[in-house]
């Protein structure tokens, strides 16, 4: 996965010279398979599916960057950012990763031989779809019903079930959840997603039919001064309680990182 961030990480910043807009939301996603990002003609098509049906983008461009043909997707994030803080037990913001990003987190988890991805706090549901695509088994938690109604539309259009769930994931019966082999991917950086990452932890490390459950921590680069936890990027504390392991670590690029030199560390960790 080592290439693949790497790749994914210097197409963000030749983009980020390039691009000349100024729409709210931008990513871009290659025209045709890109051996070095490990998407192949057919998935690549589903990668363009899901934006092209997603309502955030309301615009496309094509660009060549590096010899290269691009589509650059713009749009705007505003409404659905301002639903997703309304509810009182929403711990993060809806920011998307991009859509490669996503596709490099579910790449990662078919690589380690998880047969199942739970998404929390999934927005819209981008990386859960990826999973799917993939061929893994999938499930997308959100709390807010509105991104939850727009997952299910894009499920329906693009003809790939990601099964959407509308629940608060700090509460949620994880008994529901497939005896398989499971990797959850929790979204929200450690300042403000330490309550809703350690309630899934801790619930799923309670539920004894799911097997080898595994963790990706969303890092940050930046802490809070009063915060003394400045190991794994600032999961050190959480993964010291629930006697986790590090794997790997895996930087890629984030709405919230698309004006910084840095990426975000996605920190891949399993009991024990």
């Amino acid at each position: 996965m080592e290439t693949y961030s790497k790749s994914v990480c210097e197409l963000k910043h030749e983009f980020v010279k390039l691009y000349k807009g100024n729409s709210h939301t931008t990513e871009i996603l290659p025209n045709m398979p890109d051996e070095s990002l490990q998407i192949e003609s057919y998935p690549l098509s589903l990668l363009h599916k899901f934006l092209d049906a997603n309502p955030i983008y309301s615009n496309q461009i094509s660009k060549k960057i590096s010899d290269s043909d691009y589509t650059i997707f713009e749009g705007d994030l505003n409404n659905y950012w301002i639903d997703s803080i309304k509810h009182d037990t929403s711990y993060a913001p809806f920011y998307p990763t991009w859509m490669l990003s996503a596709w490099g987190l579910a790449l990662a988890a078919q690589n380690l031989g998880f047969e199942q991805i739970i998404d929390i706090g999934s927005g819209d549901g981008r990386i859960a779809y990826c999973g799917k695509v993939l061929g893994l088994d999938s499930i997308s938690i959100e709390i807010d019903e509105n991104l939850v109604n727009m997952q299910e539309d894009l499920s329906l259009k693009t003809g790939i079930d990601f099964n959407p769930v509308c629940s608060d994931a700090t509460n949620y019966d994880f008994k529901k959840i497939p005896s398989k082999n499971s990797i959850f991917v929790i979204g929200g950086v450690p300042e403000i997603g330490e309550v809703l990452a350690e309630s899934v932890i801790q619930n799923t490390l309670e539920s004894s039919h799911i097997p080898n459950s595994s963790f990706v921590l969303t890092g940050s680069h930046s802490h809070r001064e009063f915060s003394r936890d400045r190991t794994h990027f600032g999961w050190g504390t959480s993964i010291k309680k629930f006697e986790l392991t590090v794997v790997s670590t895996i930087s890629l690029p984030t709405y919230w990182t698309m004006d910084q030199k840095f990426e975000t560390p996605y920190v891949f960790t399993k009991k024990g």
